[in-house]
């Protein structure tokens, strides 16, 4: 029987995963005697060398708090030794514990326990911070967690850098000193002042602009209790986080690209919604006009998601399929109920087709089939090549803050074939999407970028292949038609001049609606937005790229 995958015609396919299962050996003595053997049977309460049983099953409330407490207590007492031997991890507990008071200059130490819920115990940290000649008080709320020891059966705190403060993770730091950069008036393009009061969802770009690029400056740094964070990918590096400042410093002048008109109306755009991105770029150059998200708090998923992008991949797969002479806008290209790629069975939503079309209706219809039928013709590389050579997905973009650059793998049979829809193991943000349409506008690729490459001699990415204009000309006629008469044309219904757009649903497992996508370009600005599990994009994502391109 053959495997069947339903997606909507104007959408996204569902994700094709394809995975093993898991296993573990067990691995035991032979002789008799064997004292391992006889602490196993001790442990599982079988006889064994008289061993006491060891408890099992959830933690009393007494063993969470009395735990707890004891440990509280001995880390106030600066008995690191005597804490850390509380936890599941003594080594590591001793050496956070032992650097603590070191790196932040606290004194004064007090921790005051809330009431439990269950195997964790909310308490209080206060302290008076004592550095050099400056001092100030600080309080922050912080948690902890209490598990049994599978092998002695007593309850221990399970470690975790958290318990110092609750946003310090694996390899970050607490520290008080002076700041390892000065602060900075980032100002926009036009010179105006970018602070993360008048744009909130600034904040943490701000922050990355300040470690990057402070040093560059003509600032000062002061003295601040900061958590500065461990190197990571830059695909999800978080900026260090000032949280208290004992000294001021003096802020340097730092330009940015951005322009805090397009600034505000794509945080305007996506306010209101639970979660949705959006970035805007000026194709002629890569630079980045916007970057905005909801809630204006958290993970920076405009420009470090790593997302499905639906059918807005069909811009990057028309562009291959033009490339190789596959296809042209007025060739004909039907787009089928069915079609069967290395067993899976495609289907169109309510079996819908467009049997004597187009590719140029196909399109703009966003049918799904028009593109899988190809997968047959081309080899698993191909999409991963024109995604890298043409549309630069994927060449360590150095853009002045940390990004994702996009992900287009090399696949094959059915994941191959959802990959040309933007499913399978596609991933993108709206920087990349954007970047796509921004390509097309300009008929090549830019590497987009915040901070001015010569600030810090940096070399922007390349494409290693021009993408050729006749390609160029047709994907600029597939998007125009998009927009003005295909799935977009009631999110871009009124703007004039030289407009393009794609819509794009990418199916989640485990979601009931797909994340829906947009993106567009007119003149010169080019955006893309995601609002997940929204719905179709074109009347969920589309509203706000449509508000940015206005502004611009």
């Amino acid at each position: 029987m053959r495997r069947e995958v339903r997606y909507g015609l104007i959408g996204g396919a569902v994700a094709l995963v394809l995975g093993g299962v898991g296993g573990y050996t067990l691995l035991g003595g032979s002789g008799d005697g064997d004292p391992a053997q006889e602490v196993r049977a001790a442990r599982d309460g079988k006889p064994g060398d008289g061993a006491p049983e060891v408890k099992s099953g959830p933690l009393s409330a007494a063993e969470v708090t009395g735990t707890a407490g004891k440990f509280l207590d001995a880390w106030k007492a600066g008995a690191a030794d005597r804490a850390a031997a509380l936890t599941d991890d003594a080594k590591a507990a001793a050496a956070g514990l032992a650097a603590y008071p070191k790196q932040t200059h606290f004194t004064d130490l007090k921790l005051t326990p809330g009431k439990a819920s269950g195997d964790k115990v909310a308490y209080t940290v206060a302290a008076q911070i004592a550095y050099k000649n400056l001092k100030a008080p600080v309080s922050y709320g912080t948690s902890l967690t209490v598990k049994r020891d599978k092998e002695t059966g007593e309850p221990r705190v399970a470690w975790a850098p958290s318990i110092l403060h609750p946003k310090l993770g694996k390899g970050d730091v607490l520290r008080t000193g002076e700041a390892e950069a000065p602060p900075i008036k980032a100002v926009d393009r036009n010179g105006a002042e970018l602070t993360k009061e008048a744009h909130p969802a600034l904040a943490g770009v701000l922050d990355s602009l300040r470690d990057k690029y402070g040093k560059k400056t003509d600032g000062k740094p002061g003295v601040e209790l900061s958590v500065h964070r461990a190197a990571g990918d830059k695909a999800t590096q978080k900026p260090d986080e000032t949280l208290k400042v004992l000294s001021k410093g003096t802020p340097g002048t730092l330009k940015t690209t951005l322009d805090a008109t397009v600034q505000a109306a794509a945080e305007k755009a996506v306010k209101g919604k639970p979660k949705a991105s959006a970035v805007a770029l000026k194709p002629s150059t890569g630079e980045i006009l916007a970057i905005a998200n909801s809630p204006e708090k958290g993970f920076n998923t405009a420009t470090q998601g790593s997302l499905a992008p639906g059918s807005t991949m069909k811009v990057v797969t028309a562009s291959m399929l033009i490339d190789k002479g596959l296809t042209a806008p007025d060739k004909p290209h039907p787009c089928e109920k069915f079609v069967t790629v290395g067993g899976w069975k495609f289907q169109n939503l309510n079996k819908t087709e467009i049997k004597n079309g187009t590719f140029a209706q196909s399109f703009a219809a966003s049918c799904n089939n028009a593109f899988i039928s190809m997968a047959p013709k081309l080899a698993d590389d191909d999409l991963t090549k024109q995604a890298r050579d043409v549309f630069g997905i994927g060449l360590n973009w150095q853009t002045g803050i940390p990004t994702f650059d996009g992900a287009v793998p090399v696949q094959s049979d059915a994941q191959m074939a959802a990959s040309l829809i933007g499913q399978g193991g596609v991933r993108m943000n709206p920087l990349t999407v954007a970047s796509v349409a921004a390509t097309v506008q300009n008929g090549g690729f830019h590497q987009p970028y915040i901070v001015a490459p010569a600030l810090d001699g940096r070399a922007l990415a390349k494409a290693p292949r021009a993408m050729k204009p006749d390609t160029a000309s047709a994907l600029k006629s597939l998007m125009k038609l998009t927009a003005t008469s295909g799935t977009a044309a009631e999110a871009m219904s009124g703007l004039s001049g030289d407009i393009g757009a794609k819509t794009g649903s990418a199916e989640v497992d485990g979601q009931e609606k797909p994340n829906a996508w947009f993106t567009a370009y007119r003149g010169d600005i080019a955006a893309a937005a995601v609002v997940p599990a929204s719905g179709h994009g074109g009347s969920n994502a589309g509203p706000v790229v449509r508000s940015i391109l206005s502004a611009g």
